[in-house]
C-alpha cells in the first residue's frame, strides 16, 4: 500500500447505497428488524431490568440508530471529524450499556463500529478505531485466545471485504455513467451529422431555388420599371415587388432554419433586436441569460415573428413592446402592442389566428403554454416554454 491508500476515502459512489428492488429491500428490512428485536430481547427479557430501565434502553437503541444514519451521511460527504466523533460516541455508549448489564448491545455496537470503520473511513483513521473496538470486544467477551483471534480476524476481514466490494461497485457505477455519457455524446454527434446533411440538402435545393427566384424577380422589376407607367403596369410591378419581398423573407427564414439544424443559431436576444430593427418596437431582456435548446429557441423566434406580423396586420403603426425573460427552468416571451387595431382584426383567446394557433401547438409539444388575446389597451401574446 502507498501513502494515498491509507489517507484516501472510499469513493462517494462506493459509500452510496446501491439501489435495490422492492423485494430485496423488504427482505433486508425484515432481517435487520429481526436481528434488532433479537438483541433487545436478549438484553431486556430476563427480568433484570425495571420498566423504566427498559424504556431508557430502548431510547438508547433508537438514538444509536439515528447516530448510525448520521455516520453514514457524514462518510458519504467525506467529513472526517464528524464521522470519528459519531463512532467514538457509539463506542462510549457500548461501554455504558456493557456496564449497565446489557452486554449483548455493547458487543454488537463494538463489532459494528469495527466493521463500518474499515468499510467507510480512510484506513489511517479506521485501523486505530477498529483496534480499540475489537480490544474492548475481546476483553468483554473473555473467550479463549484462539476463538478471540478467529472472531476479531473475521470481523477485520469482513470489514475490509465490504470496503473492496463497495469500491468495485463504485467503479462499475462510474464506468456505467461514463459509458452512458459516451453513448449520449455519440448519439448527439450522429444527430448533428444528420442535421448537417439535411441542412446541406435544403440549402442545395430550397435556398438555391429561392435565390434564383430573387434574381429573376429583381430582373423582372427592373424590366417593368422601364415601361411607360400605366394602371396595368403598376399593378404588375406591385405584384412583382410583393413576390420579391416574400421570396427574400422566405430565404431569410430558410437560412435561420438551416442555422438551427447546424446548431449555429444567433442568440435569441440578437434575433429579436434584428427582427424589430425597422419597427416602432422596444426589446427588453430580464433574468440570467443562458443558451436555449434548439426547439425552445426556434419556438421563441417563430412566436415573435408571428406576433409582430399580426401587429403589423391588425394594428398598423402601433408601438410594440417585446420582453424576453429567463426564469429558473422556463423562458418567457411577451409581445404587446399599444392598440389601435383595425375593426374585426382582433384574435380571440382561443386562437382564431391560424399562425398563433400553430405556435400554441408548437409550445404545447414542448410542455409550454401560449396565451393570446386583447387587453385594456392593445393585444398581448404570452409564451412560456421549458428551457
Amino acid at each position: 500500500m502507498n501513502g494515498s491508500t491509507w489517507t484516501s476515502w472510499p469513493s462517494r459512489e462506493a459509500l452510496t447505497r446501491a439501489p435495490q428492488n422492492r423485494v430485496r429491500a423488504t427482505i433486508a428490512r425484515f432481517v435487520w428488524t429481526a436481528v434488532l428485536v433479537g438483541l433487545l430481547w436478549d438484553a431486556f427479557a430476563d427480568g433484570r431490568f425495571a420498566l423504566w430501565q427498559i424504556a431508557i434502553g430502548l431510547a438508547v437503541a433508537v438514538g444509536c440508530g439515528f447516530g448510525g444514519g448520521a455516520f453514514f451521511r457524514a462518510t458519504r460527504e467525506h467529513r472526517l471529524w464528524p464521522s470519528l466523533g459519531i463512532l467514538v460516541l457509539l463506542m462510549t455508549v457500548a461501554f455504558v450499556t456493557r456496564e449497565a448489564g446489557a452486554a449483548a448491545l455493547g458487543i454488537t455496537l463494538w463489532c459494528g463500529c469495527a466493521v463500518v470503520a474499515l468499510e467507510r473511513l480512510p484506513l489511517s483513521a479506521a485501523v486505530p478505531l477498529t483496534a480499540v473496538a475489537l480490544i474492548a470486544y475481546a476483553v468483554v467477551k473473555g473467550d479463549g485466545w484462539l476463538t478471540t483471534v478467529i472472531t476479531t480476524g473475521s470481523l477485520c476481514l469482513g470489514g475490509y471485504v465490504l470496503r473492496l466490494d463497495a469500491e468495485a461497485r463504485g467503479s462499475s457505477q462510474r464506468l456505467l455513467a461514463q459509458e452512458r455519457a459516451a453513448r449520449k455524446a455519440e448519439a448527439g454527434t450522429a444527430a448533428l451529422a444528420e442535421r448537417s446533411r439535411i441542412a446541406r440538402e435544403i440549402h442545395d435545393v430550397l435556398a438555391h431555388s429561392l435565390s434564383a427566384q430573387l434574381v429573376h424577380l429583381e430582373a423582372a422589376r427592373l424590366l417593368i420599371e422601364r415601361e411607360p407607367s400605366t394602371e396595368f403596369r403598376d399593378q404588375v410591378l406591385e405584384r412583382v415587388v410583393a413576390a420579391r419581398s416574400m421570396a427574400r423573407e422566405g430565404l431569410a427564414e430558410t437560412r435561420q432554419a438551416l442555422s438551427a439544424l447546424r446548431g449555429e443559431m444567433t442568440p435569441v436576444e440578437d434575433f429579436l433586436r434584428q427582427l424589430v430593427a425597422d419597427e416602432p418596437a422596444e426589446v427588453s431582456v430580464a433574468g440570467e441569460r443562458r443558451p436555449l435548446s434548439a426547439e425552445a429557441s426556434q419556438t421563441v423566434r417563430r412566436v415573435a415573428q408571428e406576433a409582430l406580423t399580426n401587429a403589423r396586420k391588425h394594428a398598423p403603426g402601433a408601438s410594440v413592446f417585446v420582453r424576453l425573460r429567463y426564469e429558473t427552468d422556463m423562458v418567457a416571451l411577451e409581445v404587446r402592442d399599444s392598440g389601435g387595431r383595425l375593426p374585426g382584426g382582433e384574435l380571440a383567446v382561443s386562437g382564431s389566428g391560424y399562425g398563433l394557433l400553430g405556435m400554441r401547438e408548437r409550445a404545447e409539444l414542448l410542455g409550454g403554454t401560449l396565451e393570446a388575446g386583447p387587453e385594456k389597451e392593445g393585444f398581448v401574446v404570452n409564451l412560456r416554454v421549458p428551457a
